[in-house]
């Protein structure tokens, strides 16, 4: 979505240390604000100048992502910005799998991530050769890989999907008659994601050759998961609602499918975002990356946020301000993908994109 504070290439730097302040304070030590509102005013001013375009993701810090970005969301709405956008720089405040993403769809724009190095355990946690000892040993069966991996992998898959359309994207291939789906590589999203659709999920098996597969419709997973959301367990949901027993649980469905089918809602860091805005609930304990707890608080004053964690993605965190100013000023870490692997991943992106 547009973000609020996105314009300031046009505000004085007490201006935008003005706006800084009315959307953090309370959640940003004051010190900081001023900071990081001095690094903000020379972003918007240098972005301007030329004809850049911040994406920023919801794990980003707050500072950050409520003072440059000029779209903020999940994988999928940042995706379709990607897409759409006419600037001649984008700028992917997220880690280097959604810059990649931004690449595949825009081949001839200048795309730089602020960091050398901002990966991702779910990226990490499969190969392209993996995904083709896959193909072989489930000869025919589509294959879905999450938003979070890398190029590659994109490369040898069918489909792409994110957390908030994993579900339509696997019953569109079911209503093609598909029966089984490979979905990689996040083991948690795999599970929830089959249970969401009624169907049965199977454990993947690489060396027993090429498997037979019965007629009941089901996700073969991967065993990748993210660091950061295997972390929440439910004896932490159960002590917090001893507390705060009127509190609204919502997960992220990378967490495991234990602390989903205890929550009071799980889905994409979009819908998180969407069910506080629209659910009245005496407090809200969220279940994901700790930076997106704060930027909600920020965006809705009036909303009680619980804090349970100190999970920082450590990736996510290596995207600051100080770099997103040096990558637009010197045009550093620019994203590189030969243009074979580039038309071949965006075709899973693509047909991701086209379901709605």
């Amino acid at each position: 979505m547009p973000n609020s504070l996105a314009s300031q290439e046009t505000v004085s730097f007490e201006e935008t240390l003005d706006l800084m302040r009315t959307k953090l304070t309370g959640i940003v030590p004051d010190v900081e604000i001023e900071i990081k509102a001095e690094l903000a005013h020379k972003i918007n001013q240098l972005k301007a100048e030329k004809n850049a375009v911040i994406l920023g993701h919801n794990y980003m810090e707050p500072a950050l992502f409520n003072s440059v970005p000029d779209y903020v969301g999940d994988s999928l709405e940042l995706s379709r910005v990607s897409a759409e956008t006419d600037a001649d720089i984008i700028v992917f405040c997220g880690v280097q799998f959604m810059a990649e993403t931004a690449k595949i769809l825009n081949p001839n724009k200048t795309v730089l991530i602020p960091a050398q190095k901002a990966g991702c355990s779910l990226a990490e946690g499969i190969s392209a050769q993996d995904v083709r000892d896959l193909k072989e040993v489930y000869p025919g069966v589509p294959v879905v890989t999450y938003i979070n991996t890398y190029a590659d992998v994109k490369a040898e898959s069918d489909y792409c999907c994110t957390s908030g359309n994993a579900g339509n994207v696997v019953r569109h291939l079911l209503e093609e008659g598909h029966k089984h789906i490979l979905f990689l590589p996040d083991e948690f999203l795999a599970r929830n994601t089959a249970k969401e659709v009624g169907v049965d999920y199977i454990e993947p098996v690489l060396d027993a050759g090429v498997q037979t597969l019965s007629d009941t419709p089901a996700i073969i997973g991967w065993k990748a998961r993210c660091e950061v959301h295997e972390l929440f367990n439910v004896d932490d949901i159960n002590n917090v609602r001893k507390q705060f027993p009127e509190a609204s649980v919502i997960a992220h469905p990378e967490c495991s499918p234990e602390v989903v089918e205890v929550s009071d809602y799980a889905g994409s860091t979009k819908q998180l975002i969407d069910y506080v805005q629209r659910v009245d609930a005496k407090q809200y304990l969220v279940l994901t990356e700790c930076s997106m707890g704060d930027n909600i608080a920020a965006e809705n004053p009036d909303k009680d946020m619980l804090r349970l964690c100190s999970f920082r993605c450590p990736y996510m965190n290596l995207i600051t301000m100080e770099d997103t100013l040096a990558a637009l000023e010197g045009i550093q870490y620019e994203v590189h993908l030969d243009a074979d692997l580039i038309e071949r991943a965006r075709t899973p992106i693509d047909r991701m994109l086209s379901i709605r």
